[in-house]
């Protein structure tokens, strides 16, 4: 509550002016939506608000899904008519299997093109339900509410980018800024072995998820915006070499001896404090002092390869702050990056469509056993609430937030819409009265923690006024109208209770089974890209597991490290790989017979019986490494084999401490 009335009666500056430009938007559509005498001008009105966001590519992005996914789903809903108009119970089963792809495939995309998915989903249910009785209209609807939604977009398009326009690729420096100084501050955290390094990487984790979600907007804002967003690209890479490569460093430190570790601890504290400062030149600085260490012949093997862990990490720094700067003056990385691939799960997408196409079976039915006229609008409700949420985790709780938005909509459309409206005849007095609710309710959209059940308010409170050029008041068909909205919401609610995937450790286990799956895939796939492949993929799963893990009990918790586990031991086989292309290592029979038994002993997976099963052919190819002329790159390489077989040996017996030895 106390959010709530700081929202509404305290709002800052930035929230007033995307309410007014919002409101702004939005008037200006319903104004040429009445002017030009279109069949429904709410939908121009709703859309205006549906696409309002506070950045300017946002709009332009979302404006732009939304118009895809429109367009499919006008063109669906004229060839379901079309094949299905004699027959609505078929009808009403394609739409739902059409439903639940579309909240399938968004799940999926994970990316800000969902949202057109979306859009195909229930504008099919938008422009075919009311056409169901009378067939025959079917195309001249779908014209009409393709033309209110293109100028919705339009509108709000051009109200965010003429009015205070916020530029995502402005605000792209700073955060790129923030999220490479955590990314420091977790490596040198990790080199630590502090307690709440955990933390800090699940910090950075999402910082640079988030800050590469920013890119996509920031393509539609320019040449600037778009050379930004490449450059992007190329820091969130960095960012996740530097997290992996910190760890790495870490784990060869593990692996010396007390006095070797004494004997190196000046270069550790060195490393620790160049990283803490963030400072480029001292980075610079270290790194040549670092590898000439690295060759003093006084040094074990194992020291020597620590060393030279060290300098790569500080290049990997490096790389790290050229990409920055990159950023920040908005020009193209000197090599072309590629984008973080997220995880996709396709089961999870598989029960998210489901619960979509469940939901609204069970409204089509009581529809059909009621004949209920309003029982429509509480279809199309099902449809846009399952198609908005359905693909989301918490989409329950957004559920009850749209619910609430409509309970709080009713009232006050009442008042405005039966009460105040009838006594008022001009275009001027109708935006008057409806302007106060709207501002207000936009004011509470620009608060996350508010905006779901905002959004709900707006949208709800223009489809119960319905403004059109000859008003209809009819109090009996309001509250049909209202009943209808609040029994679709709660179709679609109970479905999302109901159909939940409440086992935290199964989706544990199906990560686990996607991570040995990639491992599989990165001993033979192409190095260009791989880094951002792997990485992204690994880090939207440790996102994913560290959101279940105070669900999991303690004994099911070791999920969180199999996934750090199988992050470290795809980090030494990239880090191998890399390290043989960069000595030119020819690919001759020791080699193919390693990475061929790798291969084999991660399809079976780790276990506490085959935690030796890299020591013999790690042996041999050992051998057949230090028979080559010696380089910087082959010592690095000769160090990845020996630290790939010692963290497949901690995942074994990680295994047998948390399953036992079966």
């Amino acid at each position: 509550m106390l959010i709530t009335l700081r929202a509404l009666l305290a709002p800052d500056f930035r929230a007033v002016q995307f309410a007014t430009k919002t409101l702004l938007g939005g008037g200006l559509a319903l104004w040429l939506a009445l002017r030009w005498g279109l069949e429904q001008p709410a939908w121009a009105l709703m859309t205006a608000f549906i696409v309002a966001q506070p950045l300017s590519g946002m709009v332009a992005q979302k404006g732009l899904a939304r118009l895809v996914g429109t367009l499919v789903g006008t063109i669906m809903s004229v060839v379901f008519m079309g094949l299905f108009a004699q027959t609505p119970w078929l009808f009403l089963l394609a739409l739902a299997l059409w439903l639940g792809l579309c909240t399938a495939f968004s799940t999926l995309l994970r990316s800000a093109w969902s949202y057109a998915f979306v859009l195909a989903g229930y504008t099919v249910a938008i422009i075919a339900l009311p056409a169901l009785s009378h067939p025959l209209s079917v195309f001249d609807q779908a014209v009409a509410r393709c033309t209110e939604i293109s100028l919705g977009i339009l509108c709000a398009t051009a109200s965010s980018a003429l009015l205070w326009p916020m530029r995502v690729e402005r605000q792209l420096a700073d955060q790129a800024q923030a999220a490479w100084q955590s990314a420091m501050q977790a490596a040198r955290a990790t080199l630590a072995g502090d307690a709440l390094a955990r933390k800090g990487l699940l910090e950075i984790l999402g910082r640079i998820v988030a800050v590469d979600a920013q890119r996509e907007h920031a393509w539609f804002e320019g040449g600037l915006g778009r050379q930004r967003a490449r450059a992007i690209s190329g820091l969130s890479q960095k960012l996740l070499m530097l997290l992996r490569m910190s760890r790495s460093v870490r784990r060869q430190w593990r692996q010396l001896e007390e006095p070797e570790v004494t004997q190196l601890q000046p270069w550790m504290e060195a490393v620790q404090q160049a990283l803490q400062v963030c400072d480029v030149a001292t980075l610079q600085d270290l790194r040549p002092r670092l590898l000439d260490a690295s060759h003093d012949p006084a040094i074990s093997a194992a020291q020597s390869y620590c060393l030279a862990r060290f300098a790569l990490l500080l290049d990997t720094a490096l790389a790290a702050a050229t990409a920055l700067d990159a950023v920040k003056e908005g020009r193209d990385p000197v090599q072309a990056p590629a984008t973080l691939a997220p995880h996709r799960d396709l089961s999870l997408a598989l029960v998210f469509g489901a619960r979509s196409a469940l939901a609204f079976l069970a409204v089509a039915c009581f529809w059909m056993a009621t004949a209920w006229p309003a029982a429509s609008g509480a279809m199309l409700l099902t449809c846009v609430v399952c198609s908005l949420f359905a693909s989301r985790e918490n989409g329950a709780q957004i559920g009850m937030s749209f619910l609430r938005g409509i309970l709080l909509a009713v009232p006050v459309a009442f008042l405005v819409g039966e009460i105040l409206l009838p006594q008022l005849s001009s275009f001027a007095m109708m935006c008057l009265v409806m302007a106060g609710p709207l501002f207000f309710g936009a004011l509470g959209m620009a608060k996350p923690q508010i905006g779901a059940t905002a959004t709900s308010f707006c949208l709800h409170f223009i489809v119960l006024i319905a403004p059109l050029n000859a008003m209809q008041y009819d109090v009996a068909y309001f509250f049909n109208s209202a009943q209808a909205m609040m029994i679709g919401v709660g179709a679609a609610v109970l479905a999302f209770h109901l159909l939940i995937l409440r086992n935290p450790a199964w989706h544990g286990r199906r990560l686990l089974a996607a991570t040995l799956h990639d491992l599989v895939r990165l001993t033979r796939r192409n190095l260009r890209g791989a880094e951002s492949w792997f990485g992204g993929r690994m880090a939207d799963r440790l996102l994913q597991l560290a959101r279940h893990y105070p669900e999991l009990p303690q004994q099911a918790r070791s999920r969180w490290d199999d996934g750090l586990l199988g992050l470290d031991v795809g980090d030494e086989l990239l880090h191998l790989r890399l390290s043989l292309a960069g000595a030119q290592v020819p690919v001759d029979a020791a080699q193919r017979a390693y990475f061929s038994h790798l291969q084999h002993v991660l399809e079976q997976g780790p276990a506490g019986s085959r935690a030796e099963a890299l020591a013999a052919p790690s042996a041999a190819f050992l051998g057949s490494l230090q028979a080559l002329p010696p380089s910087e790159a082959l010592k690095l390489a000769q160090g990845a084999v020996v630290q790939l077989q010692q963290s497949w040996r901690t995942w074994c017996r990680q295994q047998e401490e948390h399953h036992g030895a079966a």
